[in-house]
């Protein structure tokens, strides 16, 4: 299959027509980091850019744009897997993100700014540092190189999320789609009730496994190489340091976002899994996971603004390819639109329910054996 065309930015793959999106077209993740500072820098209404290009714009333009289904082939996978721009592309935003949350820090701190605007800035910040930050984090946390990983940590630091690079790869990934994984939403459990199940069950998880890991080399509870207790210290540090530093207004600010950008993380949870399951073996276990069990998207806006996130079910499958060369998969279940929208619906559970109810019983009536 053909990639679809992006414009004169693409990149041919060797031996053969097929074109993929080149690494600059991923930098349209950035595009949201320069709304936050038109906002920093101009307040007033410019501070709702972010959110209104993430809801707003974004839906609108994977509806005109539509879905790209291709893939590339088999043979060049490695070739595009160490290409260092599409590497670069992920590392460039840490240093962006950084000094745009200090920027916001200082300005929050140093200047007369209204509650609106506090707010404002706090949403802004939060759906970059949740929407874009934690999705370099989630691709980072899956690599094998302490470097990546060590950036990883580091993004979630700055959202009060460092557990989930735990929880996430030790946790979500082997029980995905089973009642053990407070990840996966269930069959009629709206966003509300999923919410505190999901943030309480993770965090839990995140302990015991790494407690798991400790016995497992030989090594104490309380010793530096305890990933939570350190995540713990550091996340107390930046506190306090705030609150020190740039005054408890600045603390309330950093919560905020760090919150919004939790929720955001969450929601597309939600809705990467509702209802689906994985069916239970005769010796205990569960089958082993397959795209079907992880929803699908392939719209091009949604994954070019969130380097392909949205072809989830081949993230589950082969968690370790990265994004640039992700799978869409025709058997995997569809989302009927690109993450953006689905957020806003899955904030409404009546409308999310007669949308995707309907999906998941004609999901399940072809995957799950009758009883």
């Amino acid at each position: 299959m053909r990639f679809a065309k992006y414009g004169k930015i693409t990149r041919k793959i060797r031996n053969g027509g097929s074109k993929l999106p080149h690494y600059s077209w991923y930098f349209l993740t950035y595009s949201i980091a320069g709304f936050v500072l038109a906002g920093l820098y101009f307040g007033g209404w410019v501070i709702w850019l972010a959110p209104f290009w993430t809801f707003g714009f974004v839906p609108l333009f994977d509806h005109f744009r539509g879905v790209d289904t291709g893939n590339v082939p088999s043979d060049l996978e490695a070739v595009y897997s160490k290409s260092i721009g599409y590497k670069a592309v992920v590392w460039a935003w840490i240093p962006l993100q950084t000094l745009v949350l200090i920027l916001a820090a200082l300005k929050i701190s140093s200047t007369d700014m209204s509650l609106a605007e506090v707010i404002g800035t706090a949403i802004a910040v939060g759906i970059m540092t949740g929407s874009i930050g934690i999705t370099w984090a989630h691709e980072l946390c899956h690599r094998t190189g302490r470097f990546e990983r060590g950036l990883a940590e580091f993004l979630l630091s700055q959202v009060s999320y460092a557990h989930f690079c735990i929880e996430h790869v030790y946790g979500h990934h082997r029980n995905v789609a089973t009642p053990k994984d407070p990840a996966t939403s269930r069959l009629g459990e709206s966003f509300y009730a999923f919410l505190p199940r999901t943030l309480w069950g993770s965090f839990q998880n995140a302990w015991q496994i790494e407690k798991q890991q400790l016995v497992k080399k030989g090594r104490p509870f309380f010793d530096f190489r305890n990933r939570m207790l350190r995540y713990l210290f550091v996340q107390i540090v930046l506190f306090v340091g705030i609150a020190a530093l740039l005054g408890g207004k600045t603390l309330l600010f950093f919560i905020g976002q760090a919150s919004v950008a939790v929720i955001l993380l969450e929601t597309i949870n939600y809705l990467e899994h509702y209802g689906l399951v994985r069916r239970k073996l005769e010796n205990g276990r569960y089958e082993k996971v397959q795209p079907w069990h992880s929803w699908n998207a392939s719209q091009i806006v949604s994954n070019l603004s969130l380097i392909n996130l949205a072809r989830h079910s081949d993230h589950h499958f082969m968690a370790s390819r990265r994004y640039q060369i992700l799978r869409h998969y025709d058997e995997a279940p569809q989302l009927p639109s690109g993450y953006a929208a689905m957020v806003l619906v899955a904030l409404v559970p009546p409308l999310w329910f007669r949308m995707m109810n309907p999906l998941v019983t004609q999901w399940r009536d072809e995957h799950l054996p009758a009883e």
